[in-house]
Parts: structure tokens; C-alpha cells; sequence
């Protein structure tokens, strides 16, 4: 599609016409990355910060926050609950916390790749090339950075820079590609001042990125946070709504301009619609969930958005719930590390 036809798509309101676009979607999943869904713990080991974001929670000026960070051990106990489920993937998330120094994460990143077959996948922000690269080499396979929004002014409002270092996040993301990792990408969706226009411009960014996995979801507020004490002006023609079928149709258009990602139906589009926001995700393009496996007296302070889906929920009781979702709609759960598909001359493969 080019600019102008996922514009038309994006403002879409026929539910008859948006119908198709689903069928369009769930079409271009099946033939391209089939109906496994794979699952990928992920573990939230610190929510220290060092940036001033202007849409999340864990920014360093919040004092309101109670901040942590896990052992290598705690995590270590979180990494065997993913082997033990069957999952193929663990993703290490936190915030941007140089408190986690370059030579633990490596020796991190060693010891579940010593001791699990695990796929390692990393989201820790904007580090240094000499930090990525030591990373990989300790055996890091995918890399997650979202680029939040293609408009230039827009995320410099939203995202400063620090400390001097200018934000850009295309650079290491093309960085991340020549260091051999898999690589992930993804937009908010509603953000105040974003357009329409804005977002076809994020889809074909997708797909000039060539991206391994993208992940796409609302901007849902939070207090105490720039953009949270900020109002949307919801007249605007041009203004974007957060609402769940918006990001439906990110979903849907990121799989058909994109059709060998791996595209997760996240856990914000879950807090939209905690009784079927996952399955429909699934359902118009993802074939990705996230279990959450960090211990619920840490998650609870993992708060990058308010009210998020599943906050209390032990990791057993979320795997669980996860596989039951996933066989509701006629979908399985994948198995193996659900590696990239990405390159055309991939082989299709079930599993």
C-alpha cells in the first residue's frame, strides 16, 4: 500500500470495510508466519530510569515511583519458569538503568545461554554501540527499541535528549542490524499532537526497516507525566483516538505491509479490553504474547502506564490463562524459539 491508501485505512469507520481489512490481515499471518502463536516471557528486572520521557511513568523525576532492581538470581528463577513452560524466548526489560552495568548484563546474558536454549531478547533502551555489541557477543539474539513516532518534532517533544546525546533511534536500530541481531521496532498509538498522517508515515517506516518484530499499542496516560497532565484535543480532525480499534488497524496494516514480522498483541491493547483484547489482536495480524514472568511484588511497581492488565497475576497463573486464550480462537501455541521469517527466501516451516 502506498500513503495514500493506508491513510484511507486509518481513518476507515465502515465496520463492513474494516471487516475486510481484518480478513486481510488474518489472510496475510496465516500464509506468511502460519497459526503458531509463540510465546516470550518477559521479565521487568529494573525499573530505574535515567531519561525524561515525556509519556512514561518510570522517568527519573517521578519520585512517586519505588524503584528496583532484581538479582541475577531473581532472574535466573525467572528464566527457568520460562524454560519450564516451553517457551522459546525471554525478554529482559527495564528502563534505561546504567545501574545495570555492561559486564553484568553480558554475564547475564551468558548464563541463560549456558544453561537454557533460550532465544535472549533485550529491551534497555538507548545504549552505547560498545554496550550492544558486547551484548551480542555474549549471545543476545533480538534486540527491541520502539521508535515511538516517524515525526521528527513530535518525538523530540516527547522523548529529550541526554545528557548532550542526541536521540536517534533509527541509527541504532540500523546498528542493531549490522551487529547481526534480530530487530524490533514500534510506534504508540493517540499520542497528543500525533496525525493520521503521522501513522502511514509509521507503517511505511516498518516497512523500509525491514523489521524482525514490531510492536504497536495506545499512548495510555499517566499522571505524573508530561503528556499525562497534557489534554488531547479530541475535536481534531487530525488527532488520532488511543482506542482499541485504532490500534486494530495498526495491527491489521503492520501485517500486510510487513507480512513476515512477528507482531505481539500487547498487554496495553489487553488493558483497552481486558476480557478480549488479546484475541482479537491475534485475530487481525499478531501471533506473538508476552507473558509476563516478573514476580508480582516487583511488577507491581513496573508501572510505564497506569492500570496495566494483569498486574497481580503470578506467572503461572498468567501462562495458563495464555494458553486457554490462545485455544479459544483455534490458534496454538508455538513451539521453538519462533525465530524471524522475515527474509524472503526463509523456508515456511509449521513450528
Amino acid at each position: 500500500m502506498n500513503h495514500s491508501e493506508l491513510l484511507a485505512w486509518l481513518r476507515e469507520t465502515d465496520d463492513d470495510r474494516l471487516e475486510i481489512l481484518w480478513g486481510k490481515a488474518d489472510q496475510a499471518r496465516r500464509e506468511h508466519v502460519g497459526d503458531a502463536v509463540h510465546l516470550r516471557g518477559l521479565i521487568e528486572f529494573s525499573n530505574y530510569c535515567a531519561r525524561r520521557c515525556a509519556y512514561c511513568g518510570l522517568h527519573v523525576d517521578n519520585q512517586g515511583v519505588t524503584r528496583y532492581r532484581m538479582s541475577m538470581d531473581e532472574v535466573m528463577v525467572c528464566v527457568r519458569l520460562a524454560h519450564e513452560f516451553g517457551y522459546g524466548t525471554v525478554v529482559l526489560q527495564s528502563g534505561e538503568d546504567y545501574g545495570m552495568t555492561t559486564d553484568w548484563m553480558a554475564d547475564l546474558i551468558r548464563r541463560i545461554k549456558s544453561e537454557t536454549p533460550l532465544a535472549v531478547t533485550l529491551s534497555l533502551g538507548e545504549r552505547s554501540h560498545e554496550d550492544l555489541t558486547a551484548w551480542r557477543e555474549a549471545g543476545a539474539d533480538r534486540y527491541l527499541l520502539r521508535f515511538e513516532t516517524s515525526n521528527p518534532d513530535l518525538y523530540r517533544k516527547i522523548h529529550p535528549d541526554l545528557g548532550g546525546r542526541i536521540s536517534d533511534r533509527i541509527s541504532i536500530l540500523n546498528c542493531l542490524r549490522e551487529l547481526g541481531y534480530e530487530v524490533g521496532s514500534g510506534v504508540m498509538i493517540g499520542i497528543p499532537g500525533q496525525t493520521y498522517d503521522d501513522l502511514a508515515t509509521d507503517l511505511l517506516c516498518f516497512r523500509d526497516l525491514e523489521l524482525d518484530m514490531i510492536g504497536v499499542g495506545p499512548y495510555i496516560p499517566h499522571p505524573d507525566t508530561v503528556l499525562g497532565r497534557q489534554v488531547i484535543d479530541t475535536e481534531s480532525d487530525q488527532q488520532p483516538p488511543r482506542d482499541e480499534r485504532m490500534v486494530y488497524k495498526m495491527v491489521a496494516l503492520t501485517r500486510i505491509m510487513c507480512p513476515w514480522a512477528n507482531i505481539p498483541s500487547t498487554t496495553a491493547l489487553a488493558t483497552l479490553n481486558l476480557v478480549e483484547g488479546r484475541e482479537l489482536g491475534l485475530m487481525r495480524g499478531a501471533n506473538v504474547v508476552m507473558p509476563n514472568l516478573t514476580p508480582p511484588e516487583y511488577r507491581v511497581f513496573y508501572e510505564i502506564y497506569p492500570s496495566k492488565a494483569c498486574i497481580r497475576e503470578t506467572a503461572k497463573d498468567c501462562h495458563g490463562c495464555m494458553g486457554r486464550r490462545i485455544e479459544s480462537i483455534g490458534r496454538r501455541v508455538g513451539t521453538g524459539r519462533g525465530d524471524s521469517r522475515r527474509m524472503k527466501n526463509t523456508v515456511f516451516a509449521q513450528d
